[in-house]
């Protein structure tokens, strides 16, 4: 465990590489499950089921990269591809034994709460990027869908392996509406989610497309705006949906997909009580990304 923070990204990412990477209980299950009966299972059935975790999602990534052909030419950005290019046996008996998330945070309950609800808001980011990615017609959009469940991953690091300096942070912002979660990041960890998140990944070397749709400098691109703007969205509705940055979100989004806010706030799925005032309320325009 990271008990106090570190004086540098080179260390962080020192501490990362020391450690096997966690992942949700509920996968490892479902992946020894697999094994029993492989010959009947698509590498789209499994790709599926590791999509719901961004921590095993990672994993899978890292390891591809790692285990790179000499001949590979290509970057492998989706878990389906990854699954294709290893086998599904080779990928079950890879994946199938491997630490889990619950067993890390045994002596942690409220740390193991924490990291749940920022895996749900992980996964509602993903559904949200890969649903406007289909609405733009992106050319793949499981690498929107990938991009944007690790979104978060870092955060998912740091309730995994710094638990208590993590609920810091949180208590910090609950002390502090306002206070926002990358100045609490950096008062805490030395360093904001986004910037070690941006660190790790170059160092694990993932694909650079994956890597530019989780760095803000690209936001003029589309298909960074959509991840950025899915991650957005999802970390502000954690709360409710009186989140007072919720206007300038929805606003970034219709003028990324070019439509209007109550067919957005149909596809978002927006509770009704929430539908009259937010149709009525502004938000800055034309797609810039509010604040974290």
């Amino acid at each position: 465990m990271i008990t106090h923070p570190l004086d540098s990204l080179d260390s962080y990412i020192a501490f990362f590489n020391q450690q096997p990477l966690p992942a949700l209980k509920h996968t490892v299950r479902e992946l020894q499950a697999m094994r029993e009966h492989e010959d009947d299972i698509n590498g789209r059935t499994v790709a599926a089921l590791v999509l719901g975790d961004p921590l095993m999602t990672l994993k899978v990534l890292i390891h591809i990269e790692a285990h790179r052909r000499a001949r590979q030419n290509h970057d492998i950005t989706t878990i389906e591809r990854a699954i294709m290019m290893m086998g599904i046996s080779p990928f079950l008996r890879e994946f199938s034994e491997v630490p889990t998330i619950e067993e890390q945070l045994v002596d942690y309950p409220k740390a193991l709460v924490g990291v749940l609800r920022v895996i749900s808001r992980a996964r509602r980011a993903s559904r949200y990027a890969r649903d406007w990615a289909v609405l733009r017609h992106d050319l793949d959009v499981d690498e929107i869908t990938v991009a944007a469940l690790l979104s978060e991953a870092t955060e998912i690091l740091c309730w995994v392996f710094a638990p208590t300096l993590t609920q810091n942070v949180y208590a910090m912002q609950h002390a502090e509406p306002g206070l926002r979660s990358s100045v609490a990041q950096r008062m805490i960890f030395n360093f904001s989610a986004k910037e070690l998140q941006l660190a790790l990944v170059r160092h694990w070397h993932l694909p650079d497309l994956l890597v530019s749709m989780m760095d803000e400098k690209h936001i003029d691109n589309a298909r960074v705006r959509t991840v950025q703007l899915a991650a957005s969205l999802s970390r502000h509705t954690t709360q409710g949906w009186n989140n007072p940055a919720i206007p300038d979100d929805l606003s970034a989004i219709e003028s990324l997909l070019h439509i209007g806010r109550e067919h957005l706030l149909n596809r978002i799925s927006a509770p009704h009580e929430v539908i009259e005032p937010l149709l009525a309320a502004g938000g800055r325009a034309e797609g810039s990304l509010p604040p974290a």
